[in-house]
């Protein structure tokens, strides 16, 4: 709000379309949550370096700013360079975030609303959280929709959601409607099984011409020796 923030958590996105972040970028083929890349000294030069010193520009612009700003950042030899800053929260990035928070969304909304950040707070679980897009073959160039999607009602597990994205409701079926269909998305104690349970969801959900990574979140393990 115009004098408060909470910190949520973080996350990366793999933009590229293939494996091993090859070929062309997309709007994000999955993400995973927390980033490692993003812990200790480097989320704290974050906070000091480039959110703090953001919030003041808008204070001292009287600018009543209520909302999310998404950073977009990338870390290099010469530090931390910002690529971006949103008005919204990321896709795919918000949805692994999302799995870990343990508070009510909307609590939070209201709060921001009213400008009381500052009599809540957001807890995140320490669990880990991966999604994985699964699009149309041919995205981010030329894809064909209309082809009915199998398996949705297959997923019964709390720990594992099913995002919606290019899909359509007709005809009492649900089939794709774009070049990112759905983000399916799972939680577990530790970065590894958070993969491991993701991608046997993903192995659940079928749809002709179906698109996507093989390995989304294997950057992560390097960051957890003990996964």
């Amino acid at each position: 709000d115009p004098y408060h923030y909470h910190k949520f958590a973080s996350s990366q996105d793999h933009k590229q379309i293939y494996d091993n972040d090859m070929g062309p970028n997309t709007g994000g083929m999955g993400a995973y949550s927390p980033a490692p890349v993003l812990e200790g000294k480097h989320s704290t030069y974050t906070l000091n370096h480039i959110i703090k010193p953001l919030i003041n520009t808008f204070q001292k612009k009287g600018i009543s700013y209520k909302g999310f700003i998404y950073a977009g950042l990338m870390i290099t030899d010469k530090g931390i360079k910002v690529l971006e800053f949103n008005c919204r929260l990321g896709d795919p990035e918000t949805q692994p975030i999302l799995m870990r928070l343990e508070d009510d969304l909307s609590d939070i909304f209201i709060a921001c609303l009213n400008n009381r950040l500052h009599d809540i707070t957001a807890n995140w679980s320490d669990n880990f959280a991966t999604t994985v897009v699964m699009a149309s073959k041919g995205y981010p160039d030329n894809y064909e929709i209309g082809y009915e999607i199998y398996g949705l009602d297959t997923l019964k597990n709390d720990n594992v959601k099913v995002f919606h994205s290019g899909t359509k409701y007709t005809n009492g079926k649900i089939i794709t409607n774009g070049g990112r269909v759905l983000s399916v998305t799972a939680k577990s104690n530790t970065i590894q099984s958070s993969i491991e349970k993701v991608y046997k969801a993903v192995d659940k959900i079928h749809f002709d011409n179906a698109y996507f990574r093989s390995d989304i979140g294997f950057k992560a393990l390097r960051g957890y020796k003990n996964e």
